[in-house]
């Protein structure tokens, strides 16, 4: 036992010192000579904007950016230049010092005297500030109150406070106490010991409480009394948790101890023996890019960039340090130990495996496993190996049920596969399993594509895919799956190709080179390709017909790429005969950054092995190296780090600074600043801060709705003679990987000047348009008083029109009346019963056409009305009667369509007397109406002598003549000329057979 205890305590020692030794050159100092105002650095902290603020011990308080410090000093309105605790909150900086608190806002300190402040802590909106004579918080901002408690509490030098979220624990020079609130009514005040604690730290359940120099305690679930102690590392200044489950604790006479959280074991310390000046260290701090920083008493502060690698070799229990294949699965980690066969790392440490003899005392130079999880290995001249679990039968007999029970039973079994037993080759130089399907990929034979039943023993080889089937070179180096099924491989001579199904697509020389390809990836569909001695290739075309050489701002450590392999950060590693890179790749492939690790950076292993690497379910990296196998466990650090934030620094005004407004307030907001006339220069300074990559931060900005401007390191800009009226500045970054930053604007608004306000050239506007209207109503005046004369004149020459209109309405009536009044007379000796009808539709018509003569326009009613009367007085006044129709056509009322009265009567009583009268046949008169579209179609059709017969007949002073003249010009001045259309009706032979009127008048409605 004493045995194995002191082998565990060697192994773990020889860890110690290989992780101490490969944190050599992990320590950036910042010194005097890089700015620093004084080299005793006793707090720190970092504010929302990023900036790192450092207290120092007689040279003030410091602002680090990355690159440049600033320092504020009591010559800036600081109380004391002696500054014990720093607080950051929102962009107000609290400061305790010995000579009190002091509150930074903006660029102005606000002093309040109370006793020295040791620690600065923040619980809601209260401000705690443990003192060198007992605790005292912040009131309403503007002072500081003691609060009573204990009385021994009260007048202990208090070191540090926590809040566990159910009691308050309490670090004084005079031991540990625990309150169940922050006042002397408090129900729970206990002193739990009375040693000198200096600081407190929370994580979960567990309190760590820290003496100077008596150890460290751990209470988990509140409870003193089942308390751990650590009792190493002493005289400790401070305690913090970093890396989620490391206790660092800083110490001033060995640096820095690191205790792992749940075994309380030293993981590895920081102090002079590995790079620290100084064994002094007063403060650690972690920021969001992973690092650690480091403030000493008498070196001034330190950047420490962790170690990640862990290093196996035949000290820490492997059997030879050469390790020619790697691969994880479920049990572990699997190696090939030089010649000295298998062996598995897992949890529980590193173990051999046994192998059988045919396989000993040979180089396997890979490793996989199937989806059962059994492991095959390829060896250097002796085949593949098998071993893996089987499950077998056995019958048990039930004697007591009389009855068997069949049960499984589970075996290791080992098997090679060689020549010897039926595979067709020995020198294996890589393997891919899927499925049941096993593909071998030789030395210089080609593919083998096989599958075997361990439960049976049996070997199927399918196929043998050599030059015969296309692989025109058949040194085969690495061979890998994409995610489109196709099996790649790639050679010792330059050459590509890949499987897919049964058929091969060899691409040949894809670099145009005969030069070998060590190693191939794939990532997001893009290949890549290490060869030995011209670095890295890739493609993502289509076809992968198009390889490019990985380039960028920085070159690899070595152009010979044994390894390659992605980490779940998204980073592509590569090994090589001088360690292994670690390639950050920009979205265009391109290299960003390329971090080296050697002998002195943690890779012990030196050179690497061909394709000697894997990744487990962790994500750590595993690497095989000629001096021993190097685990790389990966840091908090992101690929991808947090979006980084953009402030406006400055903002001028006629090249004076702002400093009556907030600008992190009036970023981003409805404020708008207002402006003179005179102020049309502003110019504005804006940053984001990077510790870690200060000089690769990249800004651009753009005024209102103009195109952003182009990326560029310089973080001002100057605008002069700007437009009145309202802007928008917005500015925006992006960090060394390209991450943009959220935009901030500013909103200003430059008033114009009285002429050119809107407002006031309304104003102007307005005047100059009332003179104008002023002058339009007089000139109007003028125009109208013309225009009424004007208008009078024309009113009556309108109604000397209407009159005469009237006039010859009635004259197309005297020869009627006349007729009428003759037929009267006749018809009063011997048809004394016709002349009384006659007379009354004689008097109808007549009080119809008075009626309608006044009017300008009638129903269309009226006027079929008035046409019937009248045609009804020529059928009583003529010897041999006469028929007739109206038809009407139309989809409207007829009373409300609209025509000029006395239109259509001189047609049809020419129709009648002049046609069907004086015709030898019996008359027939047809009068239709019609309405196309916006017009009034009117037909008149008699069955007469003609029209042009009659003319000849009548006398040239005949009344008819004279009523269808001035009807006519009626109608031309209604519809125009050429609207009347008189024809007459003939038959085959030419003779007449009567005449037909059409015309159109313009449709009109009372609606």
């Amino acid at each position: 036992m004493k045995h194995i205890l002191s082998y565990c305590l060697f192994v773990f020692w020889v860890l110690v010192v290989a992780d101490s030794q490969s944190q050599n050159k992990q320590l950036r100092a910042y010194t005097l000579e890089d700015g620093l105002p004084q080299s005793q650095v006793y707090a720190m902290t970092f504010d929302t904007k990023g900036y790192l603020w450092l207290g120092t011990q007689g040279g003030g308080l410091a602002r680090f950016d990355g690159s440049d410090f600033k320092v504020f000093n009591k010559t800036h309105g600081l109380a004391s230049n002696y500054i014990q605790a720093i607080k950051g909150s929102n962009d107000t900086l609290y400061l305790g010092t010995q000579k009190g608190l002091s509150i930074k806002i903006k660029d102005v300190f606000h002093n309040l005297n109370c006793p020295q402040v040791n620690e600065i802590l923040k619980f809601g909106n209260t401000v705690f500030l443990p003192t060198n004579k007992g605790l005292y918080k912040l009131s309403k901002g503007v002072s500081v109150e003691k609060i009573q408690l204990h009385n021994d509490i009260n007048n202990s030098q208090i070191n540090d406070l926590v809040f566990d979220g159910n009691y308050y624990w309490l670090a004084t020079n005079k031991g540990l106490w625990k309150l169940s609130t922050l006042d002397s009514e408090a129900k729970t005040i206990e002193q739990l010991d009375y040693n000198d604690y200096i600081d407190l730290a929370i994580l979960g359940a567990k309190i760590f409480a820290s003496t100077f120099n008596n150890g460290t305690l751990v209470i988990e679930n509140q409870n003193f009394e089942d308390a751990y102690l650590i009792r190493k590392p002493l005289r400790i200044n401070s305690i913090s948790i970093q890396n989620s489950n490391q206790l660092w604790f800083a110490t001033d006479n060995e640096g820095i101890s690191v205790v792992d959280t749940e075994t309380y074991q030293e993981l590895f310390t920081i102090k002079n023996t590995n790079g620290l000046s100084t064994s002094h260290v007063r403060e650690v701090l972690s920021d969001q890019q992973g690092n650690i920083w480091i403030g000493t008493s008498g070196e001034g502060l330190y950047k420490y960039f962790q170690n990640s690698f862990k290093h196996y070799n035949t000290n820490t229990g492997l059997n030879g340090n050469r390790i020619y294949a790697v691969h994880h699965n479920k049990s572990g980690l699997w190696v090939s130990n030089s010649e000295a066969g298998l062996m598995r790392i897992d949890q529980m440490g590193i173990h051999n495996v046994e192998l059988p003899e045919a396989f000993s005392q040979v180089k396997i130079k890979t490793i996989t496993s199937d989806k059962n999880g059994n492991i095959w290995a390829g060896s250097d001249g002796k085949g593949l190996l098998f071993k893996g679990k089987v499950l077998l039968d056995s019958i048990v007999i039930d004697t007591l049920k009389k009855s068997k029970k069949r049960l499984s039973i589970e075996r290791i079994k080992t098997k090679v596969l060689n020549t010897e037993s039926g595979f067709p080759f020995d020198l294996i130089r890589t393997i891919h399993t899927e499925s049941d399907t096993i593909w071998a990929a030789t030395y210089s034979s080609g593919i083998v594509k096989f599958s075997y039943n361990p439960k049976l023993d049996n070997l199927t080889v399918f196929r043998t895919y050599s030059s015969l089937e296309g692989v025109e070179d058949v040194y085969i180096r690495d061979m890998v799956k994409d995610d489109n099924n196709r099996l790649w491989y790639a050679t010792q001579n330059g050459h590509l190709g890949y499987l897919k199904g049964n058929r091969i697509t060899h691409l040949g020389l894809v670099l145009d080179q005969d030069i070998s390809i060590n190693s191939v990836v794939f990532q997001n569909n893009t290949i890549f390709l290490g060869t030995a001695g011209n670095g890295i290739w890739w493609s993502n075309d289509a076809n992968f017909s198009v390889f490019k050489k990985l380039k960028g701002t920085k070159a690899l450590s070595s152009e010979n790429s044994y390894q390659l392999i992605f980490d779940n950060q998204g980073y592509l590693w590569t090994g090589s005969e001088r360690g292994v890179d670690k390639i950050e790749l920009s979205k265009d492939i391109e290299i960003n950054d390329v971090f080296f690790f050697g002998r002195n950076d943690g890779f012990l292993g030196i050179e690497t092995c061909l394709n000697a690497v894997d990744k487990d379910n962790k994500g750590h990296l595993w690497f095989g190296a000629i001096k021993g196998l190097t685990e790389y466990r990966p840091t908090n650090t992101s690929l991808n780090p947090k979006k980084p934030k953009v402030f406006l620094e400055d903002v001028k005004v006629a090249y004076k600074s702002i400093d009556t407004i907030n600008l992190s307030v009036w970023s981003n907001s409805d404020k708008v600043l207002r402006l003179n006339p005179n102020q049309r220069q502003v110019s504005f300074s804006f940053k984001s801060i990077d510790v870690d990559h200060p000089n690769g931060i990249e800004y651009r900005y753009k005024l209102n709705d103009s195109d952003w401007s182009p990326w560029s390191t310089s973080n001002t800009q100057n605008f002069s003679e700007l437009n009145y009226g309202a802007h928008e500045f917005i500015a925006q970054s992006r960090n060394y990987r390209w991450i943009e930053s959220d935009s901030t604007l500013f909103s200003f608004y430059i008033e114009k000047p009285l002429l050119k306000k809107t407002w006031f050239q309304w104003l102007l506007i307005g005047v100059g348009v009332l003179i104008l209207i002023f002058l339009i109503v007089q000139y109007i005046k003028r125009l109208k008083n013309k225009n009424i004369k004007e208008q009078e004149r024309l009113q009556l020459e309108n109604h000397l029109l209407t009159l005469e209109q009237k006039a010859l309405r009635l004259q197309m009536n005297p020869h009627f009346i006349f007729n009428v009044l003759n037929g009267i007379k006749a018809m009063a000796p011997t048809k004394p019963e016709k002349m009384n009808d006659t007379v009354n539709s004689f008097a109808t018509l007549l009080r119809e056409t008075l009626v309608n003569s006044r009017k300008d326009k009638i129903g269309l009613d009226q006027e079929i009305k008035t046409l019937k009367h009248y045609i009804e007085v020529e059928r009583l006044m003529t010897e041999e009667p006469f028929d007739y129709d109206i038809v009407l056509n139309t989809d409207l009322d007829v009373e409300e369509i609209l025509i000029p009265p006395m239109l259509i009567q001189p047609f049809v009583e020419n129709a009648i007397r002049h046609g069907i009268l004086k015709g030898p046949r019996k008359g027939e008169l047809k009068v239709q109406f019609d309405t196309i579209e916006e017009t009034l179609k009117v037909t008149i059709e008699d069955n007469g002598i003609g029209i042009y017969n009659s003319q000849q007949q009548k006398p040239k002073t005949d009344h008819q003549s004279m009523a269808l003249k001035v009807t006519r010009e009626r109608l031309e001045s209604i519809s125009g000329k050429g609207t009347l259309e008189i024809k007459e009706l003939k038959q085959k032979d030419g003779t007449i057979e009567g005449t037909t009127i059409v015309f159109k008048i313009p449709l009109e409605t009372d609606y």
